[in-house]
């Protein structure tokens, strides 16, 4: 098999595997201009300490005009971003209610 196809293959399988056994993403959304740390921390990758620091940005700077201001947080990048997009929101309630698990990439 090409060495190409071999990662596809494994993000195909882990895919499958998880609509068998019936597995789905959380539901939800944070709004991170009212969100406490602990809602904070139920975003992929968000552990105490970047959930503090966000706290800290929005208490210091007042609130996200859009998610893309994150960025301005350390410890939150391009990819970090792209990751806690679809569970960001400026307005409106935070409606996730369980921790988002972070995606491994598959080991070649």
């Amino acid at each position: 098999m090409n060495r190409r196809f071999v990662p596809i293959v494994v993000v195909l399988l882990a895919v499958a595997g998880a609509v068998v056994a019936g597995e789905s993403a959380p539901e939800g959304v944070v709004n991170v201009n009212t969100a406490t740390s602990e809602q904070l921390q139920l975003l992929p990758g968000v552990g105490p300490a970047l959930a503090e620091r966000i706290v800290a940005f929005r208490e210091s700077n007042g609130p996200f005009r859009s998610a893309d201001e994150l960025e301005a947080v350390k410890g939150i990048g391009e990819k970090a971003l792209e990751r806690l997009r679809p569970y960001l929101q400026v307005s409106g309630e935070t409606t996730l209610t369980t921790k988002v698990a972070t995606q491994r990439k598959p080991r070649a």
